[in-house]
């Protein structure tokens, strides 16, 4: 009873000397803060506690059990393990998951002030101040340039919680997995991707922009982070300091030490490339500024030629099949004599040549423009079919190696053509100029007026020699494709050998003309050469001659009827006479592999303008 008296008489001196320390106790208190506290002020302070973010909690609301005062003073009921989730559920659902609760560190060895605990009012540095108390290996946070912002109270800087959260914080494993990989790098898009607080800050507002215009953002973008470099790999997680500071990673004197952690080979000069560079700044980057410009201008009127001149060929060419079926039926038309008779149009080393072309320039397509079109879901798709962007860059290469061997063969055969053929008449440059070669002469720009006269109903279509001026387009296209995407392609391939010449900037150059150059490639081959061979009108819906190498009596006089001419006059008719023609199981086979390679080419073709127009 003593005891008993000797509490309550202290009570009320805590009130007489605390009267406005206090909240009044609650009515669905079980014990008055105030009557506790009589007993442990030793250890908590009242006006503390009466501060804190607990004060109209009440002592009970956490130590539930204490429901009778005079039985705790007796030392019946003694105080238990406090349950934090009985109030904080979102809390404690985040830790239960975080490798703190793996690790069995609970609510009370982060918050060791519960019972003076106040609110932080969203001051980071509260939360940096708690971490390192533990996490003293990344107390270099606070020397780096998220760390000093912090401490001069820039609450847009980024503290521990900004990037691993406050309470869910996950364990991120071996630091090469596929979450650690992709940890380092999304958690600097959270603020680095936010324009308007870079802005604020003046802090470079397009890194995230950039990175996903190269070749790591690509693949990370694309679901494979841990390929490729990410942020942290070049800027460091916990030290990451101006360019300007010499002990940043990224400084000029310590940059080419930091490449080469992925690039053991690299030189100075490969450190020249522009990390974060911005084609569409003519300030800071006008090289690269320059080159966007010139491809895209070659991209716009290249398109903007050929596509009018498909658009006019195509209804031409309607016109032209309506035409031929009125003559047809009125009996206007004149039989051609053994029409159907077969000539030779190609060799078979042309055949395979092209179909060399045709898997190769496929195998690129559907390897490269993932990459281009990263963004899209079904550059994830078709990157996940091939299992990997390794995967798809080893095919990738198989690929360019194979554009390598027909681009040769063609300089090769080109060179026989002009200095060792027995067969055709004249010195190299009347070979050149002549009707069997592929170089642009003055009939090309007779044809090519003939042809637009004809689009417009003004004359009649053209006759041609063995070859028109579009097939000789496409073949010297092949020149430039092989210096612009051949070039570009393998200093990206070999960045290191290359470095050691070139300054690394010529890589985002490089980067520029591949990717606009491929585009250029892919969408003249899908849609001007797809229409030029298989898509006209007088073709559709596949000319198969390029297969089998031979054409009826009929298509030479139709269509080439300048070279029939030619052959009569010089008696070659029957040099290229074919007796027996390509066997059923030939062309069913052919036929099949043509028409998928149409449909693969349409294919990547409508999402390659799906992807334009969702943008």
């Amino acid at each position: 009873m003593a005891g008993v008296i000797l509490r309550i008489f202290s009570v009320l001196v805590l009130f007489l000397f605390h009267p406005q320390t206090l909240p009044a106790a609650q009515p669905d208190m079980a014990v008055d803060p105030s009557t506790c506290l009589s007993c442990h002020s030793n250890k908590i302070s009242p006006d503390a506690f009466a501060s804190s973010v607990h004060s109209k909690n009440g002592c009970t609301s956490c130590h539930t059990q204490l429901t009778n005062l005079a039985e705790h003073l007796r030392g019946k009921i003694k105080t238990e393990k406090v349950r934090c989730e009985r109030c904080h559920k979102k809390e404690n659902a985040e830790h239960y998951g975080s490798i703190h609760a793996q690790k069995d560190i609970m609510c009370a060895d982060c918050h060791t002030d519960v019972h003076t605990h106040r609110y932080w009012k969203r001051d980071k540095r509260v939360v940096v101040a708690k971490c390192v108390q533990c996490h003293d290996e990344e107390a270099i946070y606070r020397t780096s340039i998220h760390g000093v912002a912090v401490a001069r109270g820039n609450q847009d800087s980024a503290a521990c919680h900004d990037c691993h959260n406050l309470h869910e914080i996950k364990a991120l494993g071996d630091v090469t997995s596929f979450t650690a990989r992709e940890f380092h790098t999304k958690v600097c898009m959270r603020c680095h991707s936010n324009k308007e607080m870079m802005d604020r800050n003046n802090v470079f507002n397009i890194a995230v922009e950039t990175y996903f215009e190269s070749y790591h953002g690509k693949n990370y973008r694309l679901g494979y982070p841990e390929k490729v470099a990410g942020c942290a790999d070049c800027h460091t997680s916990h030290a990451v300091l101006k360019a300007s500071d010499p002990r940043s990673t990224v400084n000029k004197d310590l940059v080419v030490t930091t490449c080469q952690k992925c690039h053991p080979h690299a030189t100075k000069l490969f450190a020249q490339f522009y990390a974060h560079g911005e084609h569409r700044d003519p300030q800071k980057y006008p090289i690269l500024y320059w080159t966007f410009i010139g491809m895209t201008v070659l991209l716009v009127s290249t398109f903007a030629v050929f596509w009018v001149h498909t658009i006019l060929w195509l209804f031409r060419g309607f016109v032209e099949n309506r035409e031929k079926a009125r003559a047809l039926a009125e009996g206007k038309i004149q039989i051609v004599p053994d029409g159907f008779r077969q000539y030779r149009r190609f060799r078979p080393k042309h055949i395979i040549l092209h179909l060399l072309v045709i898997v190769s320039f496929l195998g690129l397509a559907l390897t490269g423009l993932p990459l281009k079109f990263s963004d899209q879901v079904w550059a994830k798709q078709l990157m996940h079919f091939f299992g990997s962007p390794a995967n798809a860059a080893l095919i990738h290469r198989i690929c360019a190696i194979i554009t390598f061997i027909y681009f040769f063969s063609a300089v090769l055969m080109s060179i026989h053509f002009l200095f060792f053929r027995k067969d055709i008449p004249g010195n190299w440059l009347e070979r050149l100029l002549g009707p069997d070669s592929l170089c642009p002469n003055a009939k090309d720009l007779q044809d090519i007026v003939g042809m637009i006269r004809w689009f417009l109903f003004k004359g009649p279509k053209p006759t041609f020699e063995r070859w028109t001026y579009w097939e000789k387009f496409d073949f010297l296209a092949v020149f430039w494709g092989m210096f612009a995407i051949g070039g570009s392609g393998l200093m990206l391939w070999f960045p290191e050998f290359f470095s050691h010449f070139l300054p690394g900037w010529m890589f985002n150059v490089a980067t520029i003309i591949h990717s606009d150059e491929a585009l250029l490639a892919t969408g003249f081959i899908f849609t001007v050469h797809f229409f030029n061979t298989h898509g006209r009108p007088e073709k559709f819906p596949m000319d198969f001659v390029i297969f089998n190498g031979q054409v009826s009596k009929y298509e030479l006089i139709e269509e080439r009827a300048d070279l029939w001419r030619r052959y009569e006059e010089t008696g070659l008719t029957e040099k290229f006479h074919v007796e027996k023609g390509s066997s059923v199981l030939f062309d069913f086979f052919f036929k099949g592999f043509g028409f998928l390679s149409l449909f693969v080419g349409i294919a990547l073709l409508f999402l390659m303008l799906y992807a334009f127009l969702s943008h």
